[in-house]
C-alpha cells in the first residue's frame, strides 16, 4: 500500500463574474489523486466544471504545517 501524504492545493475559483482564491488541505497518496479530489469537491459544491478551477499549485506539506486541525489530527495516528 502507498503512504499517506498531505498535499496543499492553491489556485481560483472563477464563477460567473468574480474570481475566488482558495487554499485547500488533502490527505492522498499521489498529487494527481489530490487535484482529482479538489475538482470532484468544487463540482459537487459549487456546481463549476474543471474548467473553472484554475490550480496554481500542489505541494506536499509536513503534517505540523497543516492548517487544518482535522488533517493535522488525523496524520498523527
Amino acid at each position: 500500500m502507498s503512504e499517506v501524504k498531505i498535499f496543499r492545493v492553491k489556485g481560483t475559483l472563477v464563477q460567473q463574474n468574480h474570481k475566488t482564491p482558495f487554499v485547500k488541505e488533502l490527505r492522498s497518496t499521489t498529487a494527481e489523486a489530490a487535484l482529482e479530489r479538489v475538482y470532484t469537491d468544487f463540482g459537487s459544491q459549487h456546481k463549476v466544471t474543471r474548467v473553472h478551477i484554475k490550480v496554481e499549485s500542489i505541494e506536499e506539506i509536513k503534517p505540523e504545517e497543516a492548517k487544518n486541525p482535522l488533517i493535522r489530527q488525523l496524520s498523527e495516528d
